[in-house]
């Protein structure tokens, strides 16, 4: 049978067995030296009670710190500490998560950010990872080619897919002669197919795209004003 310190009872701690003394069987006669064991257990107890002084007496930073118990207090504060205190979080609403970009991409192109806007909200919703059934891509929805041909590497990234469809329209706008709606259709429908059909293409989705657009920016304009 064994204890829970894994020994058994024939050897258990503190049990004396033949041939074995206890301190008291010592022989009492003075060696003339100082009594080595004594001066150890007298040197752990002063390190014991030392140790229990300082751990009521440290302050707690030192101690869940990870610094060394005897740095001094002076040497321990000494190194770099940042504090960062988020008191509270306000969200930017998503219509407006873009609103520096498209700003810059209207400067750069001297288009309307309102005009930008209203199609990114009609495109993607201004949901910069939308792919379209078709595979366009991003918040002005480039379709590969297209991007590829302005020379966009990543579609989602959300600068890149702006500056470029800020272009498209600006190349559009130079084409039709500020015609919006032209814009518009060429956009959606492609240039080429507005011009085989000299004008809006009898297409719904088209014809759907230009009027929501149209009306996204008349009101962001009127809103303006």
């Amino acid at each position: 049978m064994r204890n829970v310190l894994g020994l058994s009872h024939d050897a258990g701690v503190g049990l004396r067995h033949n041939g074995e003394r206890r301190h008291t069987d010592r022989r009492a006669v003075d060696r003339g030296t100082p009594d080595r064991r004594r001066a150890q257990r007298r040197k752990a107890r002063l390190r014991s009670l030392l140790f229990s002084a300082l751990a009521f007496i440290a302050p707690h930073h030192l101690k869940s710190s990870g610094l060394p118990l005897f740095v001094a207090p002076k040497l321990a504060a000494t190194g770099p500490r940042v504090s960062t205190t988020i008191e509270s979080f306000d969200p930017v609403p998503l219509r407006n998560a873009y609103d520096d970009l498209i700003e810059e991409a209207a400067d750069k192109y001297r288009l309307s950010a309102n005009l930008i806007k209203s199609v990114m909200q009609t495109e993607s919703n201004f949901n910069a990872w939308a792919v379209s059934p078709v595979g366009a891509m991003g918040l002005m929805q480039l379709m590969p080619h297209i991007a590829s041909a302005y020379g966009v590497e990543d579609p989602f990234d959300p600068r890149q897919n702006v500056m470029a469809g800020a272009q498209i329209l600006k190349e559009l706008m130079t084409m039709h002669r500020g015609n919006l709606s032209l814009v518009l259709a060429s956009y959606n429908a492609g240039a080429g197919v507005v011009a085989r059909y000299r004008g809006i293409p009898p297409f719904r989705e088209t014809r759907n795209y230009v009027k929501r657009v149209s009306s996204l920016y008349r009101s962001a304009n009127e809103a303006d004003n």
